[in-house]
């Protein structure tokens, strides 16, 4: 199987990545072109709640955050080590300005994450595959392909057995999406697949020990890396590198048997791997794990953050086509290499028990399996003589309409300035005075819609605003619509505001469709700020 990449393939893939980033980043110019007039761009098309808790995120490394304490809720925080990359981020901007010097930073790291997911997925597909045509059509199809989910939307069934299709809101599943707008996934999918590179590559010679440790080494060291992105996928790692490590025991000890030659030298070099690339990467999982059970916040963030597995149906429309060709495929990896061939298919055959695993955040257990079912694809093909393999090409041709309908999504949702892709300018002026004005992170009471963009230009606390990240939401979304409730007597307001320390009260058309109350007339509020629909309380004392 081929290791190297020459540079004429270098170079297909580099304008292959340009021309795909491209692509991605069209719609986010079209959505700065048209913010003149109305207000603030968000920088996000998709998303958009979790798109302003990344910016928020980076706000906080701005003003000197090291750890993680989200802006979301009022629960007392410590400091928990994740999302670094963002909080790192933060800190080449300086607060002039900062939303806009935010999300173009933001940008930039998806562009780069994006180069890197593209070449590492190359550099996977080049393991298995001999072609260079084939294995150019096997990344343009790991890269932009997608399921069958574009028929159920096309006929209606968006919700169909409950949720929507995998490739519209399921990075993991495929990754476009990752691409699209999720950075800190997009390059944990390039270590990833990286680490399973260095994990496949054939043995040094007998004596070079140190070569086989130091590669056991660098496989953790990817992962570790991978860790402070999303130390979930450390886990996908090693149940892989598990997984196959013991199957081929088993496949030994099946020889040994039939009497038939074995290699347990080559059983005991992966087993070494694993093992490294386990210890060396090992601490951020051990760190998670105390952290979910130790930490007040981390444990309630864990309890509510559930990004659950859809109906097995929706699998079948996303993979089931793919599945039809990869059986052939397989059979093709395990006749050229038995050793490695075998690696792709224990990891399509692990995940069902993954995603379905008793777990919070199963779906997020399927990452990078698109691209392993690529490869039995692909490497099917390799097989079929040239003429022949256009009854395979042409019904892959159904797994692109996905792509193309998030792009057109995305383009149609920047030509329109509105909530929630844009903020009113007027809305963005009061976040502004907030951000001048206000101690480093004041509490503030608003509805969800406006909690979940404030943080995002000014360095505040709210009290809902962000699914996960909101502490206790579910109750503290009735507290907060009836705050807003004519009908609210002042003492209960009066108790919410000194119960949570609030600082400031936002009131603007979102919290208007909450209840027709008039803050404004309150001796206990004071306004401080006003501009159009827009004004800002504070309580007297």
């Amino acid at each position: 199987m081929p290791w190297k990449i020459d540079n004429a393939e270098l170079k297909w893939v580099v304008i292959f990545s340009s021309v795909v980033i491209l692509i991605t980043t069209f719609p986010y110019l079209i959505g700065f072109t048209q913010q003149a007039g109305y207000g603030d761009f968000t920088g996000f098309i998709f998303g958009i709640d979790d798109g302003n808790s990344y910016i928020a995120k980076m706000s906080s490394g701005t003003y000197g955050a090291w750890l993680f304490q989200t802006p979301y809720t009022t629960f007392p925080q410590k400091g928990i080590l994740a999302f670094l990359p963002y909080i790192l981020l933060g800190k080449l901007a300086s607060p002039a300005n900062l939303h806009i010097q935010l999300v173009v930073l933001f940008h930039l790291f998806r562009i780069v994450a994006g180069f890197l997911s593209i070449l590492a997925a190359y550099n996977f597909l080049s393991i298995f595959i001999t072609e260079i045509s084939l294995r150019r059509f096997g990344l343009i199809l790991a890269v932009l392909g997608g399921g069958l989910g574009w028929l159920l939307i096309l006929t209606g069934q968006t919700n169909w057995y409950g949720s929507l299709p995998l490739e519209f809101y399921s990075p993991e599943s495929f990754g476009f999406l990752s691409l699209y707008g999720i950075p800190h996934l997009a390059l944990s999918r390039a270590l990833l697949l990286w680490g399973f590179v260095l994990y496949l590559r054939p043995f040094p010679q007998s004596g070079e020990s140190w070569k086989e440790t130091k590669r056991g080494l660098s496989i953790g060291a990817l992962w570790l890396c991978m860790g402070f992105m999303q130390p979930l996928y450390i886990l996908i790692g090693w149940a892989v590198c598990l997984s196959h490590t013991a199957f081929c025991h088993a496949w030994q000890i099946v020889n040994r048997l039939k009497k038939a030659p074995a290699n347990w030298a080559v059983c005991r070099q992966y087993l070494q791997r694993t093992a490294w690339a386990i210890l060396i990467s090992s601490p951020l999982v051990v760190y998670s794990f105390i952290a979910s059970s130790a930490d007040p916040f981390f444990e309630a963030w864990t309890k509510q953050n559930l990004i659950l597995t859809p109906h097995p149906m929706h699998y079948l429309v996303a993979y089931g086509l793919m599945l039809i060709f990869s059986v052939w495929g397989a059979r093709k990896l395990v006749t050229l290499d038995r050793w490695m061939g075998w690696l792709p298919i224990i990891w399509i055959v692990i995940t069902p028990f993954l995603v379905y695993s008793p777990y919070n955040l199963q779906r997020r257990l399927a990452e990078g399996i698109w691209v392993a079912l690529v490869v039995t694809v692909v490497a099917g093909l390799e097989a079929v003589p040239v003429r022949r393999r256009i009854a395979v090409h042409v019904p892959l041709l159904l797994l692109f309409p996905s792509t193309v309908m998030l792009l057109l999504g995305g383009i149609n949702s920047a030509l329109k300035p509105t909530l929630p892709y844009f903020r009113p300018e007027d809305e963005v002026a009061a976040f502004q005075y907030l951000s001048e004005s206000c101690e480093f992170k004041s509490t503030v009471l608003s509805s969800y819609e406006t909690g979940n963009a404030l943080p995002a230009w000014a360095p505040v606390q709210v009290l809902i605003g962000h699914g996960p990240e909101s502490i206790g939401i579910a109750d503290l979304d009735n507290k907060v619509k009836q705050f807003y409730q004519p009908d609210t007597t002042d003492t209960e307001r009066l108790e919410l505001i000194d119960d949570y320390q609030i600082d400031y009260v936002f009131w603007g058309p979102a919290e208007k469709k909450l209840g027709n109350w008039d803050p404004g007339k309150e001796t206990y509020l004071r306004p401080i700020f006003k501009k159009g629909e827009y004004t800002i309380f504070e309580p007297v004392d």
